[in-house]
């Protein structure tokens, strides 16, 4: 920011630390905003508006290509609406991963953390474990009203604030917060894995396929009270930018700038939680999708600030969802195992980047 303060306050904007390489060289920093080129500002708008048609164009597909009924018909509306559905799940989808993903690698200041693997997914097996293992089968039936559906929403909000909150605002390095997460964690799935054992066998069944992740048997009714509060928590977050920005400076330069890094930390984590939760109530444990898009959106951004980030992480993550899914089910005819090849490309993905750093 002082780079481009200088540049743009007339000084010398020819001075080798204003100036960028390339066919840019000689013009202010200053003038590309905060990316490092105009060139760089130009690829990102391009990439954005590539990924704003393939998405457009992927939609497009999936609701309207290989239906069986007759266009006018009763059966084609019938077939068009669950379509028009399942579009809706796979944005919230987007939504939810890509948002928390990218706001919880910038306050834990590393980009290979998620809520995932922080145990976010544990908790929700546990709330759904004990839901059967404490109210039965009917626990299940009722566990898809909207009543139902907030206050796991809120279990999963309060338990997230209790469990993580002290470890993204205490002074732990981040191998002791992976640690820490990863036991908390194995702790709550051993919890859960104790439960199961206890449960008939019927019960098992029902709450195993209710876990198992999947966007083809994402549950439709849940979408109208999914879908709002998804959307005025990515907004929340998005307002939350330019702290973010702030804050990937570090704790210090943040509190110098006038940011309070617990606060915003607390902050981050409650949205975080909640999109978490409206995601995992809706398709079940996705642990490295958002890892993917998190990863993806910072090659092809190329800036720090989250007001683009964010947008460019969305459209990745329901670019790349509506693709696999599209072609999955209309080429392929692979129905169901969506979400298992993103996992694989996701998981895969993960360890590749753990293998070329050889760090954390």
């Amino acid at each position: 920011m002082a780079k481009t303060d200088l540049a743009q306050s007339g000084q010398d904007a020819s001075h080798p630390m204003l100036t960028v390489s390339g066919p840019d060289a000689g013009k202010p920093r200053g003038a590309a905003g905060t990316f490092v080129s105009l060139k760089a500002r130009r690829r990102y708008w391009v990439l954005l508006v590539t990924l704003i048609v393939l998405s457009i164009a992927f939609s497009l597909g999936l609701i309207f290509w290989d239906n069986p009924a007759e266009p006018g018909s009763q059966g084609f509306q019938l077939i068009l609406e669950r379509r028009l559905g399942r579009i809706l799940i796979l944005l919230i989808v987007a939504l939810c991963h890509s948002f928390a993903t990218v706001a919880f690698h910038t306050v834990t200041n590393n980009r290979i953390l998620t809520p995932s693997i922080m145990g976010f997914e544990s908790l929700y097996r546990l709330i759904h474990t004990a839901t059967i293992f404490f109210f039965g089968l009917s626990g299940v039936l009722t566990a898809r009203t909207a009543t139902s559906f907030l206050i796991q929403l809120a279990i999963m909000v309060v338990m997230s604030m209790l469990l993580y909150g002290w470890l993204l605002t205490g002074h732990l390095n981040i191998h002791a917060m992976l640690l820490i997460g990863i036991v908390i964690g194995g702790g709550l799935g051993s919890m859960t894995t104790f439960m199961q054992r206890l449960l008939t066998p019927s019960e098992f069944d029902v709450l195993t396929a209710r876990l198992f992740g999947s966007l083809s048997n994402a549950d439709i009714s849940q979408v109208p009270f999914a879908g709002p509060i998804a959307v005025v928590a990515a907004i929340l977050l998005y307002s939350l930018s330019r702290g973010l920005n702030v804050l990937n400076l570090g704790a210090d330069p943040a509190t110098n700038l006038g940011i309070n890094p617990k606060i915003l930390n607390i902050s981050v984590l409650v949205l975080v939680s909640i999109l978490m939760g409206v995601t995992t109530s809706l398709v079940g444990p996705m642990i490295f999708f958002g890892f993917l898009v998190a990863t993806l959106s910072y090659q092809l951004a190329e800036t720090y600030d989250h007001r683009y980030v964010l947008p460019m992480a969305f459209l990745t993550g329901y670019t790349v969802v509506t693709g696999a899914y599209f072609l999955l089910h209309h080429v392929f005819y692979a129905h169901g195992v969506v979400n298992i090849v993103i996992e694989l490309i996701g998981g895969g993905l993960f360890l590749l980047i753990i293998l070329r750093k050889g760090r954390l």
